[in-house]
Order: structure tokens, then C-alpha cells, then sequence
């Protein structure tokens, strides 16, 4: 798979359909839509989201599309530039440090109520989400494309499983916002870097970690595993600013 202008790997995922929910205005549906296609990477870093193009990709028409640029707008997934209209956010390595340290705190957080207070019922949904990541993970080694939506969904799930418990709603919602600025990031590490760490081992290792009660060890590795996402992200995206000036003389 071949890389684009922005760094990222060139997305082999067709655009999302529009779909009106009921209860949902159209400017709702258009933003849900064009959420998971910048979170994929169908609308790539950096890209200048013209309305007249949006139109004839997306089906809608120009002032529910507005409107869905502007509430993404809101959750900084998206950059208004004034007169100029809207472009999808930049990855920005000072950005993700900022969101990952936000993250790992809420995560670690809720990890520690999940484990204490996690249940028969817990421990089940940790097993079960472990089992299907482990296939995921394993599969992703093999794979010639990018990151698979069937490996992000079994990681998310993964680790959703196991602060299930924490019996927090205001921890879980302010992580629910933290994933979807995380995810653009790190498909990216994962791509870039997915044979050079051991996913499963990372996986397996938390997990075990929350069935045994073993409260720090969980947070300790869950920070880690965060961190390195981090770092490899970081390590990629140098080694690709080296080669662009190289390239260039």
C-alpha cells in the first residue's frame, strides 16, 4: 500500500453512506458519516472539505452539510478557516502527546474502579473481548493493507471490556470522546510500526493483569501499551520528514 501527501496510507474504504436514523436530522446523519470517514481516513489529514465535492460523495445538500462540518467543527476533528471553508484537523504530534496523556489518565482511572468493582459478568466480557483481539491481532500481521476496521473494532472493544465496570458514566463518556481523536493516531502507529511490537503480548498481558486483581500491574501496562502507540507514531512520522527532505535535496 502506497502513502499520500499527508503520510498517511493511501485508504483502500469507499466513502460512508448517509444514513437517516430515526430522530436524527439530516445534519446529524452528514456528520456521523463524514466522523467515521476522517477517522478512517477516507477524508485524509489535511484535506479541504469543499462543499460542491461533498455534495456529489455524500448525497446532501449544501446546508445540512454545513451544518455537519460545523459540529465537527466543534470536536476539533474538523479546521474552519473562516471565508476559506473547512479542512479535515492535521495529525499533529503535540496534539496526540496532549490527548494521550488525557486518555491514559481517564483510562487508568476507570481501570481501577472497573477492577474493583467487576463482576462474574466483568470477567466474562474481558475473556471474551481478549479471545476475539487475539485473532484480530494476529490477522493484522498478515494483512497487505492498511488497518483493518475489524482489528479496531476488536481493540476498542477490547479495552472498553475491561473499564466496563467502573461504574462511572461521566469517566466513560469523556473517554468515548478521547477514543475518536486517539483512533486517526493511532491507525497510523499501527500501520506504520504493526511488525515491530507484539500487540497480542501487550493485550494479553493487560488482561491477565485485570483478572488477577492485580490493580497496578493493569495500570502500569495500559500505560505503556498507550505510550508506545506514542512513541512509535512519533519515530514514523521523523523517519518520513528525513526521507521527504532527502528526497527533495
Amino acid at each position: 500500500m502506497t502513502e499520500n501527501s499527508a503520510g498517511q496510507p493511501d485508504t483502500p474504504y469507499s466513502p460512508t453512506n448517509v444514513t437517516l436514523d430515526a430522530g436524527n436530522t439530516l445534519a446529524q446523519a452528514a456528520c456521523k458519516a463524514l466522523r467515521v470517514d476522517i477517522i478512517r481516513g477516507v477524508r485524509s489529514p489535511g484535506e479541504r472539505l469543499r462543499i460542491e465535492k461533498l455534495k456529489t460523495i455524500y448525497n446532501v445538500g449544501p446546508t445540512p452539510l454545513r451544518e455537519a462540518l460545523q459540529m465537527l467543527a466543534a470536536d476539533q476533528l474538523v479546521l474552519a478557516e473562516g471565508n476559506r471553508g473547512f479542512t479535515v484537523a492535521p495529525l499533529d504530534l503535540n496534539e496526540f502527546e496532549d490527548l494521550n496523556r488525557a486518555r491514559t489518565a481517564i483510562e487508568t482511572a476507570a481501570l481501577r474502579l472497573s477492577i474493583a468493582d467487576g463482576g462474574t459478568d466483568w470477567e466474562a466480557g474481558v475473556v471474551a473481548a481478549s479471545y476475539v483481539l487475539k485473532k484480530e491481532d494476529a490477522a493484522l500481521l498478515q494483512a497487505n493493507g492498511g488497518v483493518t476496521d475489524a482489528w479496531e473494532q476488536a481493540n476498542s472493544a477490547f479495552h472498553t471490556a475491561i473499564v466496563s465496570a467502573c461504574g462511572s458514566r461521566w469517566l466513560l463518556r469523556a473517554r468515548r470522546g478521547l477514543h475518536d481523536q486517539c483512533e486517526r493516531y493511532r491507525r497510523a502507529s499501527v500501520y506504520r510500526k504493526r511488525g515491530e511490537r507484539d500487540l497480542n503480548a501487550e493485550h494479553q498481558a493487560i488482561a491477565e493483569a485485570a483478572l488477577a486483581r492485580n490493580v497496578d500491574l493493569a495500570c502500569t501496562l495500559t500505560e505503556r501499551h498507550f505510550a508506545l502507540t506514542a512513541s512509535l507514531l512519533s519515530d514514523a512520522t521523523s523517519r518520513l520528514e528525513a526521507d521527504r527532505k532527502a528526497s527533495t535535496g
